[in-house]
This record gives structure tokens, C-alpha cells and sequence, in this order.
């Protein structure tokens, strides 16, 4: 599983979230992590239709408020309720984080 999630990675330009389960979740969480972790630089996206993720974006607004997730960490999502939307955002993204 590792090696398939690595060399999807590889060959990503973006990661985008559907509404989905524990793997889709997991997976998502992953790439942010190898993101903090200075793997890549690539937009991670959730598309929130019908506010899906709105309950999950506002744990992680929530951690970044206690300190948890530092703002640059934060700025790595891109949400919005559409796919036309989410690609526009991860097309203008520019990464915060080095690492």
C-alpha cells in the first residue's frame, strides 16, 4: 500500500479529497503530513459538497486556534462545496510551509 500511495504521490500535481471514509481520511491526512514534513510542495484539496468536511475543517480551524496546527500547516487545505471551485484554488495555490 505504502509504494502505490508513494508513487501516486510522485506522479500528483494535487491531492483532492472527496466525501469519503476512514481511508479517504487517513489518505488525506497523510499528505498533509508529507507536506509539513517537506515531501512536497502540492495543494491538498477537499471538495466540501454539501458542507461534507465543514465539521472536520472546523477541528483543524480549532487546533490551529490552540496552537496545535500552525497557520502556514493550515494554509496547506484548500476547501470549497465544488470541483470547479477547489481546482481554481489549487491552481492559485502557493505553499507557506517549508518543512
Amino acid at each position: 500500500m505504502h509504494e502505490r500511495k508513494a508513487e501516486m504521490a510522485h506522479e500528483a500535481d494535487a491531492f483532492v479529497a472527496l466525501p469519503g471514509g476512514y481511508g479517504t481520511l487517513e489518505e488525506f491526512l497523510e499528505v498533509i503530513s508529507w507536506a509539513q514534513l517537506g515531501i512536497h510542495q502540492k495543494p491538498v484539496g477537499l471538495l466540501n459538497v454539501d458542507g461534507y468536511y465543514s465539521s472536520l475543517l472546523t477541528f483543524i480551524d480549532n487546533a490551529e486556534a490552540e496552537g496545535f496546527v500552525s497557520p502556514a500547516a493550515r494554509h496547506i487545505i484548500v476547501s470549497a462545496p465544488t470541483a470547479q471551485e477547489v481546482m481554481r484554488k489549487l491552481e492559485e495555490y502557493a505553499p507557506q510551509h517549508s518543512g
